[in-house]
């Protein structure tokens, strides 16, 4: 049987226990739960017994009886009532008077039905005749109802309308969503004294994946108490999307957990591996030679001038160039002052009245 400290008591289950909450409080007689399997119906019916434990007296019955006067039976024996007839007539007569001294006593009574999407037409018609016993305007007997969804099939036919429109409160209770989900398990681990922390990032999300679009409570503790267990035999301290998809895989659940592990290893393929880069330092000052003139920057106004050392490489080719034309252009030098001379003694011997004619006559022009 559940245990109804772990109820989650948030969300529409919340809603849903309010709501029968009060159906109780005041009285008024049938209501309806239905939810997929798993849903969490027969917790949320241990919960309401655990709210009521000091006022309610509660008739539990597993599954539905196969018709109406087995039900009535059941519950004379339930309240410990000797009959005085097997006739149905007398077994209800019999009912209501113990109904209402159980009330009289400041009591009510309280039959829950589990499976009731199982029971018959006979058995729903026994529900309503039950729930038609009255002293004023008191109903002696509440009466819940917890069926899967095909229990809506047979109360909405159209014989079934008596039935029908005797609900007082009709409750349905979905599949939890991706949110819900995490919810769910946090508020679980934290009643049992562990921490939701144990689940990583892609932990979280393969178990989201793993109930896309939404889940039962009942699958998501079976996957959950699975993960654990494949963690635990790792001895991992954290849970990833790996653990949660072999915990899929043991218990023959059919998900996209496997895609959604590749989806990450292509994503990681496709990054650079991140790899510290180290700053960049400012360059150090180079430290000048001392027997080495360094270059010297002259800023004037905008201008920038500067200095090249005397001792560059280029400076010292130049000078080796230079040293080795200054003996051609000495000779050349030389040789230009003699013939110029040679020109000059020639026409003075020639007494020729202008130095062009000299030169004509020179060269027998």
């Amino acid at each position: 049987m559940p245990d109804p400290a772990f109820f989650f008591d948030q969300g529409d289950y919340h809603n849903v226990r309010i709501h029968i909450t009060d159906s109780l409080k005041a009285g008024r007689g049938l209501m309806v739960v239905t939810g997929t399997i798993g849903s969490g119906k027969t917790t949320l019916s241990q919960m309401i017994k655990a709210d009521f434990a000091n006022t309610l007296k509660l008739v539990w019955i597993a599954e539905p009886p196969a018709n109406s006067m087995d039900l009535f039976l059941f519950l004379a024996q339930e309240l410990g009532i000797q009959l005085s007839s097997s006739e149905r007539t007398f077994v209800i007569r019999d009912i209501r008077e113990a109904l209402i001294q159980t009330l009289s006593d400041g009591t009510k009574c309280m039959i829950i039905i589990d499976e009731s999407h199982l029971m018959s037409e006979d058995t729903f018609n026994g529900i309503r005749l039950l729930n038609n016993l009255e002293e004023g305007s008191d109903k002696l007997i509440q009466i819940l109802l917890l069926g899967q969804e095909e229990i809506m099939d047979t109360i909405n036919k159209p014989e079934m309308e008596p039935f029908k429109q005797r609900i007082a409160a009709l409750e349905i209770l979905g599949k939890l969503d991706a949110e819900g989900i995490q919810q769910y398990i946090s508020h679980r681990m934290q009643i049992a004294g562990g921490h939701p922390d144990i689940f990583t990032q892609t932990g979280w999300k393969a178990i989201s994946i793993a109930f896309k679009p939404s889940g039962t409570p009942r699958m998501i503790n079976t996957l959950c108490d699975r993960t654990l267990q494949v963690a635990f035999d790792k001895q991992k301290q954290f849970i990833d999307a790996h653990d949660v998809y072999e915990a899929t895989q043991k218990i023959g659940m059919v998900t996209d957990v496997f895609h959604y592990i590749v989806s990450l290893k292509s994503k990681q393929a496709e990054q650079p591996s991140e790899k510290e880069v180290p700053v960049e330092e400012p360059p150090a000052p180079v430290q000048q030679q001392t027997d080495v003139k360094p270059s010297v920057m002259t800023f004037k106004r905008n201008n920038v001038t500067q200095e090249q050392d005397s001792q560059t490489p280029l400076h010292i080719d130049l000078e080796k160039k230079q040293k080795a034309l200054t003996g051609p252009l000495i000779l050349l030098v030389i040789s230009l002052l003699a013939f110029s001379g040679s020109i000059f003694f020639y026409c003075q011997q020639s007494e020729s009245p202008e130095l062009l004619m000299c030169i004509r006559d020179l060269l027998g022009v």
